[in-house]
């Protein structure tokens, strides 16, 4: 049984990190960008189940992944209903917030529990793996938020005299 959840919490979290680079850095519109988005979320969805029922099964040596797991599909699933409820003002930050956030989640999911199989990563604390992504993360979140930020309506000065 948990052979065969790994094999797919590791399928799905492949196609997380493949369709939410490539939701990314796909021109902002629908098509490719929501197309890409959805199966990220949905891949996303099987990721958050599997870690959820191995963090679980596995409570004592596992039970990180649970938390990660839950804060970052939370962040994921922000990201994914601000997009389908626009009646927020805020409803793109929140999205591209939840959306880079999740995808910041994941990363680091996957590099502290497989940074011991990678030789020369393998050489540097554990611990580096927990805050790196978010370190780098962070400000990227923040840019891109400046570049899809509305733009703020030009109001004309009153004429004096």
């Amino acid at each position: 049984m948990v052979g065969i959840l790994l094999t797919v919490h590791i399928s799905a979290g492949v196609v997380c990190l493949v369709s939410g680079l490539i939701a990314m850095f796909a021109k902002k519109r629908k098509g490719k960008h929501t197309k890409f988005g959805q199966i990220y979320h949905w891949a996303y969805v099987v990721v958050f189940i599997t870690a959820i029922l191995m963090a679980i099964i596995h409570w004592q040596e596992s039970q990180y992944l649970f938390y990660i797991a839950l804060f970052s599909y939370g962040l994921a699933l922000i990201g994914y209903l601000s997009v389908k409820r626009k009646k927020t003002k805020k409803w793109l930050t929140f999205h591209i917030g939840g959306m880079l956030g999740s995808y910041i989640g994941i990363i680091t999911a996957t590099l502290v529990v497989n940074v011991h199989k990678i030789p020369i990563l393998n050489e540097l604390p554990t611990i580096y793996y927990w805050f790196l992504p978010t370190v780098i993360g962070t400000p990227i979140i923040y840019k891109v938020g400046q570049k899809y930020k509305p733009k703020k309506a030009f109001k004309k000065k009153p004429k004096i005299g």
